[in-house]
Parts: C-alpha cells; structure tokens; sequence
C-alpha cells in the first residue's frame, strides 16, 4: 500500500497571524484551529475566521471540535471557505455526517491510540471502516482528555495494512518525525503528518505559541524524510 507521493504537512493550534504567516513560508498544506474551550490552544469561531482569512489557496484550514452540537459544528465551518472538520471526541458517523452538512464539507476522524502493548488493543482497521465517510483517518495518543498531551504512542502496534489515508499526531516533532514517516507510510492510502506542541516556543506559558524556527526545521525534516524514501 505504499504511496509514491510525498508526506503532507499540517501545523495545528495556531492562535496568532505570526504563527498563520509562519506556517505559510514555510510551505505546509493545512493549518490547524483548535474550537475545543477547553484547550489551552482554543480560539473562537470570529478568530479563526479572522486568521483562516490569511491563508492563500491550496492551504487548508482544518477545524478541530471535540463533542460540539453538529449544527454549531455545521454553521462555523460554513463560515470558513475550504474548511475540513476534525473531530476528535466521542462522535459517531451520522454525528460526523450532520458536522459536515450532510457530506458538503470533508471530515477527519482522530483515533485515540493506545499508548503501549499494556494498553487494551484497538482495532484501527475496524475504526476506519466505521468512519469509511472520512477523509483521513488521524493518529493520536490516548490520554485522559481529548488530545494525545504532546505524546507518542507505539507506532510500531499498527496494523500494516489500513485503508484508510491516514493522519500521524500526537508528540511529534523534528527529531522523531522520520521515524514515523518511515513506520506509518506503507500501512495507509497516503500519509500526513500533524504537529503542535513540537513547534512551540520552550518554556512554560507557551501552549499555543509557535517557533518559526521549528517549524522550518520539522518542515525540513519531513522533506528529508520523504527523500530517504524515495532513494
């Protein structure tokens, strides 16, 4: 099932136009807006209308909702022209349907993934074909809330063979993301890559706030990864 083509990169829980801006030069295909009031990278529905308006075309704005009523769900990403819907809850299929106004916008479905083999099992093929309606099936850690917390889990647990284009998250940053380009491609349709707290500032506070420098570097890092297959 390997794909020829090359890893897409999306930088998530953007809060300011610096970060908007710093996403765009260097060059990835989707941008994050995190809907979820109880996130420390939350922002409201006006402000991500106001900073998805920065993006240029072929840059998509990806909306994240965790258990939000589908028809606030429907209105806000009506608002935004070429948004994707993430949910990342506990929403079922006819849930995510009635998200997305009955199919008019896409949808990616995150899959709360086991941490380790102590964990009980997940059947991410079964997951995917229950959520056969969604665009992208998106990897992330299992924790207590509703985020993987900036957490890796054991890619290496996966099934080989998924169909499904699918969305590695959780605790990604420059330094582990060839790995697990290297381990999650071959096992989906496509592959992409989503990153947060690996491109924010050190320190605490900071939840939200991008490097630029990062980003560049973890952008690269993809790029340098993608070449290593390629040879």
């Amino acid at each position: 099932m390997t794909w020829p083509g090359r890893t897409r990169i999306k930088i998530c829980g953007l809060t300011r136009e610096s970060d908007v801006q710093a996403a765009i030069a260097a060059g990835v295909d989707a941008v994050g807006f995190v809907l979820y009031d109880r996130s420390p990278r939350y922002v409201s529905a006006p402000r991500a209308r106001a900073l998805a308006r920065l993006l240029p075309p072929l840059i998509t704005p990806v909306l994240l909702f965790v258990n939000e009523d589908p028809k606030q769900v429907a209105e806000i990403s009506a608002s935004i022209p070429g948004a994707v819907v993430q949910f990342h809850g506990d929403e079922t299929p006819q849930q995510c349907l009635l998200g997305t106004g009955l199919g008019v916008r896409p949808y990616w479905r995150a899959a709360r993934i086991p941490m380790g083999p102590q964990e009980p099992a997940f059947d991410l093929v079964k997951y995917a074909s229950d959520y056969s309606g969604a665009q992208a099936i998106l990897l992330d850690a299992h924790s207590d809330g509703y985020g993987g917390a900036g957490r890796t889990f054991d890619w290496s647990l996966l099934p080989p063979n998924v169909n499904a284009h699918l969305v590695l998250s959780g605790g990604l940053n420059a330094a582990n993301v060839t790995e697990g380009i290297a381990l999650l491609r071959p096992r989906g349709l496509s592959l992409a890559v989503d990153v947060s707290s690996g491109v924010e500032i050190s320190g605490p506070g900071n939840q939200g706030l991008k490097d630029p420098i990062k980003i560049n570097q973890f952008v690269a890092a993809v790029h340098g990864a993608d070449r290593q297959l390629a040879e």
